[in-house]
């Protein structure tokens, strides 16, 4: 069983089959189970799987997302570019938008964000189609 089997319930990707892990270092996912998992209420929104690039962290820190400095309080380690992280949908939307988006990993998205960013869009910046 992986970590979402915690929440007694599947979570599917974009691909509409199971949700893979995003990453394990650092830690990711709202739940920090390594998952872009929404939870059993699906109240969680860090749901995106990218590949930070300096360009993309610098850029989210201009608009007020700052996902470079560390937050122990919230096992956050701080990013930097290389690292996989669960971003929240919004956020992903906003650097797209301003033509600064992170790449994505399709398997490890939740199909939570195709209400928000079209699946089409997401397969632009895959890394994981062949």
């Amino acid at each position: 069983m992986n970590e979402l089997g915690r929440f007694g319930g599947a979570e599917f990707n974009v691909l509409g089959e199971p949700l893979q892990p995003c990453s394990s270092d650092p830690l990711t996912g709202f739940f920090r189970t390594g998952y872009c998992a929404a939870g059993p209420d699906g109240a969680a929104v860090h749901l995106v799987c990218i590949q930070a690039t300096d360009e993309f962290l610098e850029f989210s820190a201009s608009v007020g997302n700052d996902l470079s400095t560390p937050h122990p309080e919230f096992s956050f380690p701080g990013l930097v570019g290389g690292n996989r992280w669960c971003l929240v949908a919004g956020r992903w939307a906003q650097a797209h938008a301003a033509g600064k988006a992170p790449k994505v990993f399709l398997r490890s998205t939740n199909q939570a964000v195709l209400g928000l960013i079209p699946l089409g869009v997401l397969k632009a910046y895959a890394l994981d189609l062949n």
